[in-house]
């Protein structure tokens, strides 16, 4: 009965994160509402209110369960293999509805920098971020140099998704993930040169 309940409940919750981030995806973050998401999910406002004091709260909590944690090889032993992967589950996240909330809370920074702080709080919580996620995990097993994971080379793997589809307009295929590695993460931590 206990396990049933919980089920619904984490139903509930998922279907309430799927309707903030369609709300938002619809309306926009300055007109997100309670009213909105309520609507949208079918259920009362007060639902909403008994987990969540704001519908920014409620956008976090959600942004929180769809966001990603790279899990590189236990072993450590496929530092590149784990690259690619971080670097392809980036791209399958960004391809998700939370992403768009992403980009429009960080397109919205200035108007709402409360909401600015409280996304990276949901990033720090997750542990880091993608390739970091991998090179952090290699260094803590004694095969990476921990002084030479900057923030800058912590970055570089996303940067150059980014800036792939800044050029293209396109995701960035397989083919290009492991050039991405191979010439810019692999020798920025000492492997390859």
């Amino acid at each position: 009965m206990a396990a049933r309940t919980r089920r619904r409940g984490d139903q509930l919750v998922a279907a309430l994160h799927e309707s903030v981030l369609a709300e938002v995806d619809e309306v926009g973050l300055g007109r997100l509402t309670m009213e909105g998401v309520a609507r949208r999910a079918a259920t009362a406002k007060t639902t909403l209110y008994r987990r969540w004091p704001t519908p920014e709260a409620l956008l976090l909590d959600a942004i929180g369960a769809a966001y990603p944690v790279e899990q590189p090889s236990p072993a450590a032993d496929d530092l590149r293999g784990d690259l690619i992967r971080a670097l392809e589950l980036m791209l399958e996240w960004a391809r998700h509805p939370s992403a768009r909330a992403v980009q429009a809370i960080l397109a919205d920074r200035r108007r709402v920098p409360e909401l600015t702080a409280g996304l990276h709080e949901v990033f720090d919580a997750s542990g880091r971020r993608f390739t970091a996620t991998v090179l952090h995990h290699y260094a803590r097993l004694g095969q990476l140099d921990p002084a030479l994971l900057t923030p800058v080379v912590e970055d570089i793997g996303e940067a150059l998704v980014f800036k792939h589809g800044l050029d293209t307009g396109e995701e960035p295929g397989r083919e290009r993930l492991a050039e991405i590695v191979d010439q810019a993460i692999l020798p920025a931590v000492g492997i390859g040169r």
